[in-house]
C-alpha cells in the first residue's frame, strides 16, 4: 500500500479515463480523530480511500491510497447507488481560449434550457450537466457531516489495515500543522 497526498489519490481519478459516472462515494466524519473520511469507487478502476481535514477555510491536507484494485459485489454494497446524493471531480481548469468557453457556456444554457422545457429528474439534470463540463468522475454519495453512514464503519473494518496506517498519518499531519482542532 502506497500512502500519498490526498491531491495525488484526485488527480488518479480525474485522469483515470473510466467511465466518468460510474463513480460512487461515501463519506462522513473520521471515526476517531479530526477530519472526514472519504471512499470513491469504480467498477474499472477500484476503490480509493481518503482521510482529509481543513485546516482553515483556504486549505485541506490529507492523505489517501488505492484500497481495491477492482470493485466486487461485497465491497461494492457499501457505496450507494442511485437516490442517493450526488458528487463530481473536477480537474484543474485547463488553458481555454474565449471562443471555447463561450461554446461551453451556450452548451450549458441548452442543457439548462431543455431541462426547464421537459419533466427530467434532478439526477438526470446533474449528469447531464456533468456530461457537459466533461466532469471526469461522477455518480451517487452517500454523505453525513455530522456523522458517519453505516457504510463506512464496514469500509473501515474491511480495509483495516488502511485504516490504520491512514489515521496515522493523518494524524502527523494534523500535530505538524500545531492544530488542536480543525476549521468548521
Amino acid at each position: 500500500m502506497r500512502v500519498r497526498d490526498w491531491d495525488d489519490i484526485v488527480e488518479d481519478v480525474v485522469e483515470s479515463n473510466v467511465d466518468p459516472d460510474g463513480w460512487r462515494a461515501i463519506a462522513g466524519d473520521r471515526a476517531n480523530g479530526l477530519g472526514e473520511d472519504l471512499y470513491l469507487g469504480h467498477p474499472d478502476s477500484g476503490m480509493y480511500q481518503m482521510k482529509t481535514y481543513a485546516k482553515n477555510p483556504f486549505e485541506v491536507h490529507g492523505v489517501g491510497t488505492q484500497v481495491a484494485r477492482n470493485l466486487d459485489d461485497e465491497i461494492g454494497s457499501y457505496l450507494p447507488t442511485e437516490g442517493a446524493g450526488r458528487f463530481a471531480v473536477q480537474g484543474p481548469a485547463a488553458d481555454v481560449d474565449e471562443a471555447e468557453a463561450e461554446a461551453k457556456a451556450t452548451e450549458l444554457e441548452e442543457v439548462v434550457k431543455a431541462h426547464a422545457d421537459a419533466p427530467t429528474t434532478p439526477g438526470d439534470f446533474f449528469d447531464d450537466l456533468m456530461e457537459t463540463l466533461d466532469s471526469p468522475a461522477f455518480g451517487p454519495m452517500e454523505y453525513d457531516q455530522y456523522d458517519r453512514p453505516d457504510g463506512l464503519d464496514e469500509l473501515a473494518t474491511t480495509f483495516e489495515e488502511a485504516e490504520d496506517v491512514l489515521n496515522a498519518e493523518l494524524d502527523d499531519l494534523v500535530e505538524a500543522d500545531e492544530v488542536d482542532k480543525g476549521f468548521m
